[in-house]
């Protein structure tokens, strides 16, 4: 008789594309021998599918506090700050440590679901999937804080052949754009005009 493959092959063996979010969670959680540990309305977009299938895929944890970061992240309208974070996740009852929102962090950038702003010391939610090797570009605007995301394919080869001729391997880059969205152009150039 064939023995059954145990749930890590089965999990391993979905096409994530197919699956809902419920589906995912579920069965990410059930590798990991979290058995109550399904997110049925927690996640229902594609933010957090993807961290889903991340994890899946990798075989790592999505674990409660990541996941409550990434809830935060889910309905955020901004960037955020580790500290915005902690105090979001704090209760009376319960403090969540800077340190353990700092990895969790740490974690969702590893996994390519949440990006770090250097310039402004803060974090967002990446707005699409994206390969690897690309090169990501942040536009922030400084009027309204909005943070809109493109990819240039051109650049990349460009950047590793610049870090190729100087012995440098590069872990990952992106570009940060300061300035204003066309939002808020438009409206400094009608201050009349209500929105």
């Amino acid at each position: 008789m064939r023995a059954r493959p145990r749930l890590n092959s089965i999990v391993l063996q979905y096409n994530i594309t197919t699956l809902s979010t419920v589906e995912v969670a579920s069965n990410v959680a059930m590798v990991h021998g979290d058995h109550g540990a399904a997110l049925p309305e927690a996640f229902p977009d594609k933010l957090s599918t993807s961290a889903l299938a991340q994890c899946a895929a990798t075989g790592r944890a999505l674990t409660t506090l990541r996941r409550e970061v990434l809830a935060i992240f889910a309905g955020a309208p901004r960037p955020l700050k580790a500290y915005e974070i902690v105090e979001r996740l704090s209760t009376p009852s319960r403090r969540v440590s800077p340190i353990s929102v700092y990895r969790s962090l740490d974690f969702l950038i590893e996994i390519g679901i949440v990006h770090r702003l250097a310039t402004q010391n803060a974090f967002v939610a990446r707005d699409r999937d994206r390969a690897q090797d690309e090169t990501l570009v942040f536009m922030i605007c400084q009027c309204c804080g909005d943070v809109d995301e493109a990819v240039l394919p051109g650049m990349t080869r460009s950047l590793a052949a610049t870090a190729d001729a100087h012995g440098f391997r590069s872990r990952g880059h992106s570009i940060e754009l300061q300035g204003e969205c066309e939002d808020c152009r438009s409206a400094l150039a009608n201050p009349n005009r209500r929105g």
